[in-house]
């Protein structure tokens, strides 16, 4: 009764700290800062995925409180998603604010994903240095997706169906691609050689070939550059003033980056097993909280992040198989063979686990063998367990009374009661017995001892 006033008192406190935090987008969303005639600087320094998509899409958002003169994406990035690049690439289609890609500082690179999000904006512009290209799906379905002009390399034995998936997913990459292009006007034909040929240009030679609009040194060489370009913009024309236009660095928040590190296949992955090995320790040692607690938060997060990735499901199966099994080896030890099975599927399961060849989205072995090690230690230390204590001899339970000796409680003939280990047993003899006298336990049935004196035994031991 107590506690339940207790957390009446706090119930208030906690319902406002709730409401603060359900309505923190909304505060930052009111209290933002005017960008009339601003350009807004978004950076993309990493491989394309869901983190991206909500710093973008929020960006825009926030952009689209007030008349932003431009948002500038300033890419380098190997690839990524296909599934955040065409949310990336819908966000910018229905922009209110005209979107700018620009692949820099000098080195920078609009490889895969990040050749179709620049093909997609309003202005795309390249630094000095910098390539694009190499838009080739890698792989869609766990099926990956070689050059289609190698088949002459091709077997006879090669399945149809594995050819006719390949072609599908390269024929609707390249019919998506070409469409941006035409969309911008830019060149077409180059934009199928990238996707069917893995082409990749530098930016001199994207310019000439009428894929970029402009090579920039840095960002505001970009806007002086673009002040007073023309653009097709929600359609009508627009024309741009970002010649004295300041800049405002929209860097990721706190969400952003959260989610870019839940994100990371590996840390998932990390925090899938920190989760179930926490679960399991919780319930080895019911009441121990602290193990349960991290352990569902863990999972939870873990979950979530995988339902923003690309996973083979068959790779989930087996690493809860393996999981399973090894927890039932703690449970009920077979000497090592459901330990053994339960590491080969965990190992197997996480080498599948994610269904993606896109940079930055696979999950490195050495954090696979560094769990399998873990469980594999683990495993023996059970076993060596369950070893030792198969060869000790019992020390406690019911099994442990045969043989044990007691004392009489009071007289009887055929059935009475006797004192065993501090306990009142019932007790058969054959033989009367004398209160305090001394017996022996020889067997056990329906809870009721039978016994025999102590003196009786060893005369008939002598005989």
């Amino acid at each position: 009764m107590d506690r339940i006033v207790k957390l009446d008192k706090w119930m208030p406190l906690l319902i406002l700290v709730g409401a603060l935090l359900q309505s923190a987008p909304v505060f930052s969303a009111t209290t933002a800062e005017s960008y009339d005639g601003q350009v807004i600087q978004l950076t993309v320094h990493d491989a394309i995925g869901p983190a991206t998509v909500d710093y973008i899409e929020r960006s825009l958002d926030k952009a689209a409180q007030g008349q932003v003169e431009l948002v500038v994406i300033q890419l380098d990035t190997p690839g990524g998603l296909s599934s955040s690049m065409r949310s990336i690439i819908q966000n910018i289609a229905n922009s209110p604010v005209p979107v700018a890609t620009y692949v820099a500082p000098s080195g920078a690179r609009a490889a895969s994903a990040g050749t179709y999000i620049l093909y997609a904006s309003h202005i795309a512009a390249m630094a000095p240095g910098t390539n694009l290209g190499a838009a080739t799906p890698v792989q869609i379905g766990g099926i990956s997706l070689p050059n289609p002009s190698d088949d002459s390399k091709k077997t006879a034995t090669e399945p149809v169906s594995e050819d006719a998936s390949k072609r599908k997913a390269i024929n609707d990459a390249v019919a998506y691609i070409q469409g941006l292009a035409q969309l911008h006007n830019r060149n077409a034909d180059w934009a199928e050689k990238a996707v069917r040929e893995a082409a990749s240009l530098s930016a001199n030679a994207a310019l000439k070939l009428n894929v970029v609009d402009l090579i920039a040194k840095n960002l505001p060489d970009l806007l002086q550059q673009v002040d007073g370009k023309k653009i097709t913009f929600n359609g009508s024309d627009r024309i741009l003033k970002t010649a004295n236009a300041s800049i405002v660095l929209f860097a990721p928040d706190w969400r952003s980056e959260f989610l870019s590190v839940i994100t990371n296949p590996n840390i998932a992955y990390i925090l899938l097993l920190i989760g179930v090995y926490g679960l399991i320790f919780e319930f080895l040692n019911p009441g121990g909280i602290v193990p349960g607690t991290i352990g569902a938060i863990a999972i939870l997060l873990a979950l979530y992040a995988f339902q923003l990735l690309p996973i083979n499901y068959a790779g989930m199966a087996l690493i809860l198989l393996g999981i399973g099994l090894m927890v039932g080896e703690a449970f009920e030890p077979s000497f090592g063979m459901l330990g053994i099975g339960g590491i080969v599927s965990f190992v197997f399961g996480s080498i599948i686990l994610m269904d993606t060849d896109a940079p930055g989205f696979g999950i490195d072995l050495s954090v696979i063998i560094t769990f399998a090690a873990v469980s594999a230690l683990i495993l023996i230390a059970v076993v060596h367990l369950a070893l030792k204590s198969y060869r000790q001899p019992i020390v406690s339970g019911i099994q442990e009374l045969v043989g044990g000796e007691g004392v009489v409680v009071e007289d009887f003939v055929d059935k009475g009661h006797v004192m065993i280990h501090g306990e009142h047993w019932q007790a058969v003899s054959q033989i009367p017995m004398k209160k305090n006298q001394t017996v022996k336990v020889t067997g056990l049935k329906n809870l009721t001892l039978t016994v025999k004196p102590i003196d009786s035994t060893k005369k008939e031991t002598l005989r």
